[in-house]
């Protein structure tokens, strides 16, 4: 417990921790702040806290799958926002990273490796995080299964209106127009493929490599008797056979991995016409280049990368690709992650009926700890437009701003979730 009890000692100062070691010892760690109650956690078994220490980006959330932690007063979520704030991205939070020049060079080496993806391996990755079960995302994401950042114009709006916000958010940055030709890579569940045909009358082709995700698409077109103008299919963006008006990726570039975002911007630029725009939507990091953290990598987006903005813009460079607009999206995906992970605890029940408890304390963790990271963290959302030509997009911004309140003007989101917590 010396070495826990150490790295404790060293990073919490404010807000208090309090720790039960295996053999009914506690430890207490910072000070009390007033008005918010104490995080106390209990380490079950000896060899949990030698874990912990041994795996620092791991371990933590291992033993707390595993039951080898709990958390007795407050939740997980408690204790990563405590442990966080304390060690905030650039200070602290380097005593939290693996210590040791081979530790570190090893560590480095397997995310460079992991973010290696070649067909076959992206495949099997989409499906390792977007095949489960279809009721899981319905409990805690908003009716329209928007799994990306959503877009607050107050941070008080509904989870269901802040997606909505964010498509037109996004919708205004394409810049189009009736009749066009659109390329939706990764597409996720299909809802802004669906948002762009029907504020715009254009066709759209969305693709993704997870079959339940196209399958569910394509049950919605089908729903919405659509499916001749907005298709999808199962298919890599390396495929794919252009050209295309406007070109719209959300949630897709952190899946690539970085070694592939030379070939990425080749071959957009390729699909792209002469006078498109392409619009990228993605998690990205406010400092240099890096690598993701292990337990991501493990159990959520195997093979991910987060990119850092000089990645995004130095690639498109290269490809002759104009980097038009550029959008820092900070703390929204904070607020959206709280109010996902709120619906997941919610859901408690019925998530380890249909996984274990393994599971629902694993996606707790990786709630909580996203969340803190955008918070806390080095993590923010990056929004940048892209064009062939600079007179592919009006002179000024204003037209952005005009077309996003028009979109906000046609529809009201759906409140499913709150209507079915008032049932």
């Amino acid at each position: 417990m010396w070495l826990l009890d150490k790295l404790l000692t060293r990073v919490v100062k404010q807000g208090e921790l309090i720790v039960v070691d295996h053999d009914g010892k506690e430890y207490r760690y910072g000070t009390p702040i007033a008005g918010k109650g104490p995080v106390k956690i209990r380490i079950n078994d000896k060899s949990a806290v030698a874990h912990i220490v041994r795996y620092p980006q791991v371990g933590a959330a291992e033993v707390y799958m595993d039951g080898r932690m709990d958390v007795i007063e407050g939740d997980i979520r408690d204790l990563i926002l405590l442990v966080h704030s304390n060690a905030p991205a650039g200070s602290g939070e380097e005593a939290l990273k693996p210590k040791g020049l081979l530790r570190k060079v090893v560590e480095t080496s397997a995310a460079k490796l992991d973010s290696v993806n070649w067909k076959s391996k992206s495949r099997r990755n989409a499906e390792h995080t977007y095949n489960m079960t279809r009721r899981l995302y319905e409990l805690f994401l908003d009716e329209d299964r928007q799994y990306t950042c959503a877009y607050y114009l107050d941070p008080k709006d509904s989870l269901e209106k802040a997606q909505l916000d964010k498509k037109a958010h996004l919708a205004a940055k394409l810049h189009v127009k009736p009749g066009m030709r659109v390329l939706d890579i990764g597409c996720g569940w299909g809802g802004l493929a669906l948002y762009l045909h029907r504020h715009y009358d254009v066709d759209v082709l969305g693709i993704a490599l997870a079959p339940d995700q196209i399958a569910f698409c394509k049950e919605r077109v089908e729903a919405a008797g659509v499916a001749d103008r907005v298709k999808f299919e199962l298919m890599d963006y390396r495929d794919v056979e252009g050209p295309f008006d406007r070109i719209i990726s959300v949630g897709l570039i952190e899946h690539l991995g970085q070694p592939h975002y030379p070939g990425f911007f080749q071959k957009t630029r390729e699909l792209l016409a002469e006078d498109g725009v392409m619009v990228s939507h993605c998690c990205g990091r406010m400092g240099e280049p890096g690598t993701t953290d292990k337990f991501t990598r493990k159990y959520i987006f195997p093979g991910g990368y987060i990119p850092a903005l000089s990645e995004l813009v130095t690639e498109a460079e290269k490809n002759r690709l104009i980097v038009s607009d550029v959008e820092a999206v900070r703390y929204h995906y904070a607020l959206t992650l709280e109010e996902w992970y709120k619906r997941t605890v919610a859901a408690r029940e019925e998530i380890i009926e249909l996984y274990d408890e393994r599971f629902y304390r694993m996606w707790q963790f990786y709630l909580a700890g996203a969340e803190s990271s955008f918070i806390h963290g080095s993590l923010v959302n990056w929004q940048l437009q892209y064009v062939k030509r600079r007179d592919a997009v009006p002179m000024v911004r204003d037209y952005l701003f005009e077309e996003e309140k028009r979109l906000r003007s046609l529809e009201e989101p759906p409140e499913w979730h709150l209507a079915q917590a008032a049932e």
